[in-house]
């Protein structure tokens, strides 16, 4: 695992692969490396992917609570040009598809394009008022329990049924070492609305969903792909929230199709 350290925290990541870079954003449950690793094996020979573990998340430091997506999207922007990457291409799942959104309308000269799978405009941009409230409740109720507790609670809403056990487990796995502070800053920012920054983007988009997503369902992708200029959404059938592990093999064929549609070889 490497690290750097961007205004005072320390933030550790696994970089793989050669090309051009493509930046991984995890959710606010597992980390980094957990979350992406069929990209990180998949994608290599292709692209340099960086998968970093959020402020809060894996062995990054742990930011003030009320850090805020904008928080958040500063320290990404810091990461990405301490890495040294230029006009990166940006994925985020759910937490970190929200992320994506922000860094956008904070440092939209940073990403060249962005990938946002089973993502929300914040919770409450793109939940009912009542759900997001209650999620955010939640929250601060789950960082509080024990990590096997924690697990029990969350981990049967990331996969649909037909995920295989292996794949279940070694994501429960990187849950179990979540941290209560970290996990209440990433809650709070998720907790945000940014629907106004939709229409703003101007840059080739990808939409991903699982057909089976409970946490973030296809009401919340069509609604992005309504609001975000000359996007594109590709659901992926029998797949739910975490989809990039369940369908890895879809997942990385709709990226690669995607990246070379909108860079060229």
């Amino acid at each position: 695992m490497r690290e750097t350290e961007v205004d005072g925290l320390r933030i550790t990541y696994e970089r793989a692969g050669t090309g051009p870079p493509l930046v991984l954003l995890h959710g606010y449950v597992g980390d980094g490396p957990a979350t992406w690793r069929p990209q990180l094996d998949g994608l290599g020979d292709d692209y340099t992917l960086i998968a970093w573990n959020a402020p809060g998340a894996g062995g990054s430091s742990d930011p003030p609570e009320p850090f805020g997506m904008a928080g958040y999207a500063d320290a990404l922007a810091g990461f990405i040009a301490a890495l040294g990457l230029d006009a990166p291409h940006v994925a985020g799942i759910s937490f970190g598809g929200a992320l994506a959104l922000e860094l956008y309308r904070r440092h939209p000269s940073v990403p060249s394009t962005l990938i946002l799978a089973s993502a929300y405009a914040g919770w409450g941009g793109s939940l009912p008022a009542e759900v997001a409230a209650q999620r955010l409740r939640q929250a601060y109720v789950l960082a509080g329990l024990s990590p096997d507790e924690f697990v029990r609670a969350l981990l049967p809403t990331m996969f649909s049924e037909g995920t295989p056990q292996e794949s279940v487990e070694a994501f429960g796995a990187s849950m179990r070492a979540f941290h209560p502070a970290g996990f209440r800053a990433m809650a709070n920012a998720s907790a945000e609305n940014l629907r106004d920054v939709l229409p703003q983007i101007a840059v080739p988009t990808l939409l991903v969903y699982g057909a089976e997503d409970v946490r973030a369902p296809l009401p919340v992708a069509r609604d992005l792909e309504a609001s975000i200029p000359a996007s594109t959404l590709v659901v992926l059938p029998d797949a739910g929230h975490i989809c990039n592990i369940e369908a890895p093999e879809e997942f990385n064929t709709v990226v690669r199709s995607f990246l070379l549609g909108a860079v060229g070889p």
